[in-house]
């Protein structure tokens, strides 16, 4: 028996990695015949568990398919711990997360019975994230020049399902011989993908009004402008508790705000120490003025709102290049 566990915030992302995963475990054999897949809104845990315990028939193995585990209580869930204790050596199992978070017995059962993990969510630090796209560009056989790999990554945003679908297109366009260009793929990547709120932050932080404003116009596409307001009180909210905490060390740092120490710590200290207790006064004053704006206070359209606070945040940070 072997067990398989696939977790993730994209469902595009889950779904795929399953149905490659169904795939591989299938291969040339008789699907309708192997594949018992449990994916309603209602089917019961016994039922997956019936079919776990099921010997094959005309075939050398079972493969079963729970999908969105994620709602399943832990008072629900004892019976499917209890297989894993002793699981039928003939039937591949499948769990698939989704519907909410996996109770913990399901998890720690899985890891006991040596569940091989896959977790589709994609890394939220930049290099990271490129790193992770470049794999799955390979992964499909494909080649993109670094310029292109550039602009797949900005397009895609945090919208990381997106991925799946652009290079089938591309890759049905133009095979897999051929290194691909900006010219090459610009025509099929269509609008944007959504931006992840750090992005927006980062840029403002580095005093990048181009960017931050550019970033901007894109959440503006898919995300309410108080919902951006609360990203933008948020961080600067994390800045203002450190204004005379005397929080010295990451350690410290980490310990205030309830973080990581190492980068996210370094990252909040280098911030402060650029803005200074003054240039975080004044964006929360900046935030105060147009939080009011966009509540009515002046008669002025969200977007220019919204785009005079980035821009007037983005001044706050002292930008190297910037002639004075």
């Amino acid at each position: 028996m072997a067990l398989h566990l696939i977790t993730g915030d994209d469902e595009s992302l889950v779904l795929t990695a399953v149905t490659e995963l169904i795939h591989r475990l299938v291969g040339d054999s008789d699907r309708t015949m192997m594949v018992d897949d449990f994916s309603s809104d209602d089917y019961e845990v016994r039922a997956v568990i019936d079919a776990a315990q099921t010997m094959p028939f005309l075939t050398d193995k079972r493969v079963v398919v729970a999908r969105g585990i994620g709602r399943f209580l832990a008072d629900e869930v004892g019976p499917l711990v209890a297989y894993l204790g002793d699981p039928l050596p003939s039937t591949e199992l499948v769990l698939v997360g989704g519907g909410g978070r996996i109770v913990k017995s399901i998890t720690d059962a899985a890891k006991k019975a040596g569940a091989t993990t896959t977790n589709t969510t994609p890394p939220t630090r930049k290099g990271d994230r490129s790193l992770w796209i470049e794999e799955q560009i390979a992964g499909a056989g494909m080649r993109l020049d670094s310029s292109a790999l550039a602009l797949v990554a900005g397009w895609m945003g945090e919208e990381a399902g997106r991925l799946a679908g652009v290079l089938q297109t591309l890759e049905s366009t133009y095979g897999n011989d051929k290194t691909l260009s900006v010219a090459d793929i610009e025509p099929f990547l269509g609008d944007a993908g959504s931006v992840p709120p750090w992005d927006l932050t980062d840029a403002i932080d580095r005093g990048d009004t181009k960017t931050a404003l550019e970033l901007l116009a894109r959440m503006m596409q898919s995300r309410h402008p108080l919902q951006l307001m609360a990203t933008l009180h948020n961080h600067y909210v994390r800045l203002l508790k450190l204004d005379g905490a005397e929080a010295n060390s990451e350690q410290a740092v980490a310990d205030l705000l309830g973080i990581k120490v190492g980068y996210p710590a370094q990252k909040v200290m280098g911030q402060y120490r650029r803005l200074g207790s003054g240039g975080v006064a004044r964006a929360i004053e900046l935030l105060a003025q147009a939080d009011l704006d966009l509540r009515g206070r002046r008669d002025l359209p969200e977007g220019l709102v919204m785009e005079v606070l980035v821009a007037r945040l983005s001044r706050l940070s002292p930008a190297p290049t910037r002639r004075r």
